[in-house]
């Protein structure tokens, strides 16, 4: 997740229209108007309306335009630094699985210019009520039917694998990121000791889940809110980096949200509901629910420590203070979990010191 640090502004013309979107090169900005104004009369696009939609954590960017049969979303993807190719092909298995995902209307694979149907301006996390929990479940049980959806669909060698390395990647930005950047701590000695075997542990305790096809995002801020009401189903958007993984994950990521935290009864009644449904469509959640709950609990550590980096990482490096405002949202997440489980105490311990919640009991670690 990083940012591209804009050029000077190089208006781009369009069908005779000038907009304010700024681009990193005049060429580039050149060849997208070369490219809306050959999608303008087929498309019926309205290229006088085009205007910013929404900016991602990565490189990406959207726009918004009319057009005669609707609103459209373009993708500007700059090819040398992202790759719509994943794009496209979960776009395409999640259509398959039933999914409402964004159709594809045009790409130039060429610029990473991509066309896309438009599946509404309003997320799911914008209409929740934050107040009063059960007054969302209508909206949690369709974000369970979608999941449990793209998840029945699932076939090995498809999508890249959650493996070992790759977890012990995402877990390594906590140290890097969180740790030695954002508190100035030494990562060394005892400290990356401890890391070392709760990060060992961690990644063998979730890698022990059969694996289905995993979002990697599956949250309130991806999915949207129909549009129409002949669509009753949610939208499901920011599916790039979808993986084959453990079947814990998607779960853990919906109900222990990156920007939203619930009371843990309407987290549990939600889990209870998506295990049912899940084990009844033949999931691989195992018929013991306490156990599969203690999978989710895992997995979220694991991606709450990864998370926690992340947003340390997009506030230094990427200029974007707000992910780190809700860093004590992760470190509540990764407390409340450690302090679950007595195999995860050490990591509570270093967590504790970092934070300056409890005094050091034989730890000494050092500042940077």
């Amino acid at each position: 997740m990083s940012h591209p640090t804009p050029s000077p502004a190089a208006p781009s013309v369009a069908g005779g229209h000038t907009t304010s979107i700024s681009w990193s090169s005049p060429e580039r900005a050149a060849a997208f108007a070369r490219w809306l104004d050959s999608l303008a009369g087929p498309q019926q696009l309205l290229v006088a309306s085009l205007r910013p939609a929404s900016a991602d954590a990565s490189f990406r960017r959207y726009f918004r335009i009319d057009s005669a049969a609707g609103s459209r979303i373009i993708m500007d993807a700059p090819p040398d630094k992202e790759n719509c190719h994943p794009f496209a092909q979960v776009d395409r298995l999640m259509t398959q699985a039933g999914l409402n995902v964004p159709q594809i209307l045009a790409w130039d694979e060429a610029r990473g210019f991509m066309l896309l149907s438009d599946l509404g301006s309003q997320t799911m996390m914008q209409v929740i009520d934050q107040e009063h929990a059960g007054a969302n479940l209508p909206l949690y049980l369709q974000a369970v039917d979608a999941l449990v959806a793209w998840q029945k669909a699932s076939r090995p060698d498809v999508l890249p694998p959650y493996d070992e390395a790759l977890l012990r990647r995402e877990l390594e930005l906590f140290p890097d990121w969180y740790l030695a950047r954002h508190r100035g701590v030494a990562v060394e000695g005892k400290l990356r000791e401890t890391l070392d075997r709760m990060f060992a542990l961690i990644i063998e305790r979730n890698l022990a889940w059969p694996r289905v096809y995993v979002h990697r995002d599956f949250m309130p801020r991806n999915l949207m809110i129909p549009g129409a009401a002949a669509e009753p189903r949610l939208g499901v958007l920011d599916f790039q980096d979808a993986v084959f993984g453990p079947v814990t994950y998607d779960i853990a990521s919906l109900m222990r949200d990156a920007f939203l935290s619930w009371e843990e009864d309407f987290v549990l009644d939600v889990t209870i509901r998506y295990w049912q449904q899940a084990r009844a469509a033949g999931l691989p959640v195992g018929d013991d629910f306490g156990e599969f709950y203690r999978g989710v609990e895992w997995m979220g550590l694991q991606r709450h420590l990864k998370v926690a980096g992340i947003f340390a990482r997009l506030t230094l490096r990427d200029g974007k203070p707000q992910y780190l405002a809700d860093a004590p949202r992760f470190i509540a997440y990764i407390r409340a979990t450690c302090s679950r489980y007595a195999e995860l105490k050490p990591l509570l311990r270093l967590v504790d010191e970092v934070e300056g919640i409890t005094q050091a009991n034989g730890y000494a670690f050092g500042r940077i």
